[in-house]
């Protein structure tokens, strides 16, 4: 077969190998609910997703629910989040966002866009994670890894997330954007490394345009192993 022209050809055909390679691919920020990874993606800015896990735990058990956090002593809430770095910036996030899901949507998180990007501390890459990973809702969060990964296999020449989600979302079904976003963070996280990236180990370099080994026919997916971690840093980086 030969290989797909076209970036949506392309889309299509990577979506397909990555889904094989990574079957179980998932949010790797524990959560029991839209609020909890609502938090946890805040939080996950600038840091990994297993420092995240460590303090949600405490952070959860102190504040369940919007109304608690809106009410969190700033100082209090600084010392349980201090692992994960910037802690004073996301301590304001935190409290601003409860608040603004208490005064609006009372300690619910909506699923429009526009509402979640309204929250204090959230942008589009936060609000597509909730959106696909706890409301199954169309989202595509576009990090650091499915900016690179994206450009390399031809699928947009933009390096602006927004102007990235736009391109993608035009490549990939709604239902899909989620799953095909967390697969390109797992892809880019194991095989296509930023600083050395591992083409004779990928299950697309017989027709990634950046690839520099060329097989004579696809390879066999390299493992069928369970997704370990996730966001922007929405942590998910």
């Amino acid at each position: 077969m030969a290989p797909p022209r076209s970036p949506r050809g392309r889309a299509r055909l990577a979506h397909e190998r990555l889904t094989e390679e990574y079957p179980e691919a998932r949010c790797e920020l524990d959560h029991h609910d839209a609020f909890e990874l609502l938090v946890a993606t805040i939080l996950s800015a600038q840091t990994t997703d297993v420092r995240v896990n460590l303090v949600t735990p405490a952070l959860f058990a102190r504040y369940p629910t919007a109304a608690d956090l809106a009410a969190a002593e700033p100082e209090e809430l600084e010392q349980l989040i201090l692992p994960t770095g910037f802690f004073r910036n996301k301590t304001r996030s935190l409290i601003g966002m409860a608040g603004a899901l208490v005064e609006r949507y009372d300690g619910a998180v909506p699923g429009a866009m526009d509402d979640l990007v309204s929250l204090p501390g959230v942008g589009r890459k936060t609000a597509n994670v909730v959106r696909s990973v706890a409301l199954g809702l169309p989202g595509l969060p576009v990090d650091t890894h499915v900016t690179r990964l994206s450009r390399l296999l031809g699928l947009t020449v933009e390096i602006d997330a927004v102007k990235i989600e736009r391109d993608l979302n035009g490549l990939v079904p709604a239902a899909k954007r989620g799953e095909f976003s967390l697969r390109l963070i797992l892809h880019g996280r194991r095989v296509c490394v930023a600083r050395r990236p591992r083409c004779g180990d990928c299950v697309l370099n017989d027709f990634c345009p950046s690839s520099v080994v060329r097989p004579n026919r696809p390879r066999a997916p390299r493992s069928r192993s369970n997704c370990a971690n996730a966001p922007d840093g929405t942590g998910t980086s």
